[in-house]
């Protein structure tokens, strides 16, 4: 519940105030939203292109006309910049959630004075997965961290889920995390843990295989890269030269 919250704030702020010339478009595409899709859009503001809005969904996005009559579902690209401006603006919603996460309720694993601190969807039972948390020493050693939310992909009370909950609810959460990643088994455990919430923050935040990697700008990664290509990944996105 919490993070739904953080995420509905979060849109709230980067919908920005509504200008009075603004207000009966806005009208106008909420009538016509609430005729093709249910439930409200988290926030309506205008587009680049003009004389149109873009609606989001937590980070589903579209793009509707002023007067509500011409839909547009995809990425919008800017072609002179090359700018995926559909992948911006769900990334400035995952920078401000990622933003507002406590640590004490992630599993972190980060060298001294890390260059990039990466927030990562895993599951215990993902095969890619398992090989990057194999690669964590290598992964240090291009001055990455690491911090786990649990995204159990088959779902709320199944096998990979459980093993989530016992990891978390274990007398030592990180090595225990690294056994069952080496296909150990981990005793059974229960406490209050944030799985079930991690879950769900996955799902709103379009998390849809694992490992799914945000960085602190809030672009999602999708999937698995070797230490030294994530690393250059990194160095691409932010713009920085990579490590000597």
């Amino acid at each position: 519940m919490r993070n739904r919250i953080i995420l509905m704030w979060a849109l709230a702020m980067l919908a920005g105030p509504v200008l009075a010339g603004q207000a009966e478009d806005i009208a106008n595409i909420k009538q016509r939203l609430h005729q093709l899709v249910p439930g409200e859009p988290s926030s309506i503001r205008p587009a680049a292109v003009p004389g149109f809005y873009e609606i989001m969904y937590g980070t589903e996005l579209l793009y509707l006309s002023a007067d509500a009559r011409y839909g547009i579902q995809g990425e919008l690209v800017d072609l002179e910049t090359g700018v995926n401006l559909a992948e911006t603006a769900r990334a400035e919603v995952r920078k401000h959630l990622i933003e507002g996460l406590d640590e004490s309720q992630m599993l972190v694993y980060s060298p001294s004075n890390p260059r990039y601190t990466l927030t990562v969807f895993t599951d215990i039972d993902c095969g890619y997965c398992r090989k990057m948390h194999a690669e964590m020493g290598e992964l240090h050693d291009q001055g990455i961290a690491i911090r786990y939310l649990m995204f159990p992909r088959s779902g709320i009370d199944t096998p990979s889920y459980d093993k989530a909950v016992n990891v978390w609810c274990a007398e030592d959460p990180l090595t225990s995390l690294t056994r069952a990643k080496a296909g150990e088994e981990v005793p059974q455990a229960d406490c209050e843990h944030p799985v079930d919430e991690q879950w769900q923050l996955g799902r709103d935040v379009g998390v849809t295989g694992t490992p799914a990697i945000l960085t602190e700008e809030g672009r999602m990664i999708r999937g698995y890269q070797p230490p030294a290509e994530l690393a250059a990944t990194l160095d691409s996105l932010s713009g920085r030269n990579a490590a000597p």
